[in-house]
């Protein structure tokens, strides 16, 4: 039985507009991404790697090309339905967290189904943020929290709404050594218990090892790279 793509890419090239120039950020990109797998997306700074997965988060519209998430074809969706489209199908960890400073960690976790006007919000959120080893810390804002406490909010909330997709962006480049393998375990066993989709941006190789795929981004193309 084949497993359709749950990513599927083709054509993709993004450009931006440098005054009267254009700048190609990515050229000719293709991409398929079975349910469950888990890439790496690598290569030096300015390459390409975060401009991709905003892409593929529907943040921003490609060039030229497709992009397909769970069978919908993003260029076919406004802005309004590209978010309602993430809201059901995709979670993103950012590298710098972005939680918000006046909620506390239960309340980060519990905004993207507030958002979606769930009213189970709370008992989840109490649920993955224990998963997550933060039990005690429900009650602490961002500030009261250290950098890998945040990155542990950040992900629990990224998985708040059972995401097919999870997009991370060098989650674990603010981290020392000890909290980013952490970090990448707790990836690890979302991935497992959840059978949710990693896609992640990392020079962290002992995050890129550990993933099934290995795709290198080099001046804007990419290349599969074969143990």
């Amino acid at each position: 039985m084949t497993t359709s793509p749950i990513i599927r890419v083709a054509g993709l090239t993004h450009q931006v507009r440098l005054g009267d120039e254009s700048l190609t950020i990515l050229e000719g990109i293709a991409l398929e991404v079975k349910p469950g797998q888990s890439l790496a997306l690598v290569g030096a700074s300015g390459s390409g790697k975060s401009t991709l997965l905003g892409l593929l988060a529907g943040l921003d519209r490609a060039t030229e090309g497709t992009i397909d998430i769970s069978g919908q074809s993003l260029s076919a969706l406004d802005e309004e339905q590209r978010a309602q489209l993430r809201g059901r199908h995709i979670g993103f960890v950012f590298q710098s967290f972005l939680l918000l400073p006046t909620l506390t960690a239960l309340e980060n976790v519990m905004l993207p189904a507030e958002l979606q006007g769930r009213s189970d919000g709370e008992q989840r959120a109490r649920q993955l943020l224990e998963q997550v080893g933060l039990k005690e810390r429900v009650r602490h804002f961002p500030s009261q929290l250290s950098g890998g406490e945040q990155q542990r909010v950040a992900i629990a909330r990224a998985f708040m709404t059972q995401p097919d997709i999870l997009l991370a962006d060098e989650p674990t480049g603010n981290l020392d050594h000890h909290t980013g393998a952490q970090i990448i375990e707790l990836l690890f066993e979302l991935n497992r218990t959840h059978g949710t989709t990693l896609v992640m941006v990392t020079h962290d190789e002992a995050l890129a090892s550990r993933c099934e795929r290995r795709l290198l981004m080099t001046a804007g193309r990419l290349e599969e790279q074969h143990a």
